[in-house]
């Protein structure tokens, strides 16, 4: 079987730059991120980012129907050369940034969508979000990514890795993997070291939430300025009670002191802390 190297030499094609292009080439690996995808034979796999369809040969072995996503014209044109023949596999030329992944889950008998991706390190935090933003549509998603992010998403309460991503995949996702790809396994080398997680998304948070969206902007709000305390974070936000005092009642009715920084807050009292913010709101909207 040729590498993607000889594969994109043989279309005269030379990876870009712009879409930050390392194609996986080592087969072991290839076979542990299909090990832990766990892919079954009646299910829908959304494949972000293609390429020249290595992995995407070996998941439509798998699966009942593949939707292999790619950006690049040129390698759309390779993919369709490859991989067109095969009945199980659509090839998607499009930006997943810009797809509504509502569009393919539950089409037919797909159900929910398991995704697949080794995801350009460059555009890995929005894909990501994308994802969480689309989790009723997805049952369970094995991306590549750069280290260091996902070291991010899995950091422990306290540590400076510890931020927005941890908590809010945590309430949404049970993640597990942890697969160490070195950059000797790609075609050309990225310069930094890359993770495989699998992210498999609950039907409702892991905990309770009375508003998922005010719960994020809390999240986004106590992050916002790592330093501060989280009553001066809070204060004034848009996710706070209009006066000071409001702000203190509420920290203590969720049994969190104001001069704690975000980092030291666990995803549960978040969520605590969201619930007696969005139930002030309430109060307030009835006065």
């Amino acid at each position: 079987m040729k590498s993607a190297r000889e594969i994109l030499h043989s279309y005269g094609i030379h990876p870009r730059r712009r879409y930050s292009q390392s194609f996986l080439e080592d087969r072991a690996v290839m076979e542990r991120i299909l090990g832990l995808a766990a892919i079954g034979a009646d299910e829908t796999v959304l494949e972000i980012g293609s390429g020249v369809g290595l992995l995407t040969e070996r998941i439509a072995e798998r699966a009942a129907r593949v939707l292999a996503v790619e950006i690049d014209p040129s390698l759309v044109e390779i993919l369709n050369r490859r991989l067109g023949r095969k009945g199980n596999v659509e090839i998607v030329s499009r930006d997943i940034l810009k797809v509504d992944l509502s569009e393919w889950s539950g089409r037919g008998n797909a159900g929910k969508l398991k995704v697949i991706g080794n995801i350009p390190y460059s555009i890995s935090s929005p894909i990501l979000f994308h994802l969480l933003a689309h989790r009723r549509s997805i049952s369970s998603a094995t991306v590549m990514m750069q280290r260091e992010v996902a070291d991010r998403l899995t950091a422990s309460c306290g540590c400076k890795e510890y931020g927005i991503p941890t908590v809010l995949f945590a309430v949404h996702a049970s993640i597990s993997g942890g697969i160490e790809v070195p950059p000797s396994c790609f075609f050309p080398p990225p310069r930094v070291h890359s993770t495989v997680l699998r992210f498999d998304f609950a039907a409702e948070p892991n905990t309770p939430l009375s508003d998922e969206n005010f719960f994020a902007r809390v999240v986004r709000t106590s992050f916002a300025m790592r330093r501060k305390t989280l009553f001066n974070c809070l204060r004034g936000s848009e996710a706070a009670p209009e006066s000071d005092e409001e702000l203190r009642r509420a920290l203590d009715a969720a049994g969190i002191v104001g001069k704690r920084r975000a980092e030291t807050l666990t995803p549960e009292e978040f969520g605590r802390l969201s619930n007696v913010l969005r139930e002030g709101r309430r109060h307030a909207a009835k006065r």
